[in-house]
Formats: C-alpha cells, structure tokens, sequence
C-alpha cells in the first residue's frame, strides 16, 4: 500500500485550481524536472505552476513539493516556497531553481529543502517503483508566515497549515 499523501493528513480545505504547462497530474515528470546529481541527469528545474480560485481573504501562497514515498520514513521535500505576495498567481518553468531564480516573485523565501538547498530539489528515486511527487500550492490568510530560510519543511508546514484557506495540487509520478 502506498504512503498516505500529505494532503490527506490535513484538515479539510476547499479546493484551488492548480495547472501546468510543464506537468500533468497522474502523469511522469519528465527530465526537466529531475534532479542532476545522485546519479540522475536531469535539468533541475521547478515547473511552470498557475493556479485561481483562491477565496477573499488570501493574503500569501506558498508552493510545496513532497515525495511521499521516499524511503526516510518521514518522506523528502523537494520545495518549500512561501510567503508569495497574494498578486501572483503563477510562476514560471524554472521560478524556484537558483542561482538565477528566474522569475520568482520579490518576497518569496525558499525554506531549505531535504538536498539542504534552497531551491527546487527535483526527482531522484531509488530504483524501483514510481514514487509520488505532490506539487502543492496554498492559499495562506496572511502576508508572511513568519519565519525564515532556515526554518525546517516540517516547522514550515505547520505554518502553512495553520494560515491555510485553500488548497490545490498536481501529483505526477517518477522511477528509474
């Protein structure tokens, strides 16, 4: 049986459209969005993410990508990106991968990943079957979360959970 999917431990919220040029939910990532290291050669960049339907009272998204089948026992962040001004409502193919951060929104704060960069982490399962790869974003009830790069995805996570009004996601798959 499969890992549960973070979303499934939440409490409920009402749903945001979520989509991507770049990724198509129940579909495999391609190259693009794999990691290039850890034996893998991928291009490492985020994908392209546009969402609507956030309700009154959104103040700041936050876009998050977990592996939920990773084999930690506590699954893999690949991205936690927060504190998006309420203005914006999508980011372009390559927005979260650095040194450039081409296209992210001014104020946006990467958390530091589970590569223990702050950025985009893209794909990079062990051998064998497809892990799960959940691209979540949240519509947040206030500006900032209040807490910095530093902070861990999990103290992260709270944060958001806690300030969420909406939430909506793309889950696409990868194996090697």
């Amino acid at each position: 049986m499969p890992a549960p999917l973070p979303h499934e431990h939440l409490p409920s919220a009402p749903a945001l459209v979520v989509q991507s040029d770049d990724i198509t939910d129940g579909d495999r990532l391609n190259d693009l969005h794999v990691f290039n290291d850890w034996g893998m050669t991928g291009q490492n960049l985020s994908p392209a993410l546009r969402w609507s339907g956030a309700p009154d009272g959104t103040r700041s998204y936050a876009v998050t990508c977990f592996d939920p089948d990773a084999p930690t026992g506590s699954g893999f962040w690949h991205w936690v990106l927060f504190d998006i001004p309420s203005s914006v409502t999508e980011l372009p193919t390559g927005a979260g991968t650095g040194p450039e951060f081409k296209g992210l929104p001014q104020g946006a704060v990467h958390a530091r990943n589970d590569y223990n960069t702050k950025e985009y982490g893209g794909a990079a399962p062990p051998p064998g079957d497809p892990h799960r790869y959940v691209f979540t974003v949240h519509a947040l009830s206030v500006d900032s979360l209040g807490v910095d790069s530093d902070t861990s995805p999990a103290a992260v996570g709270f944060n958001i959970t806690a300030n969420t009004l909406a939430r909506g996601h793309i889950i696409a798959h990868y194996g090697v």
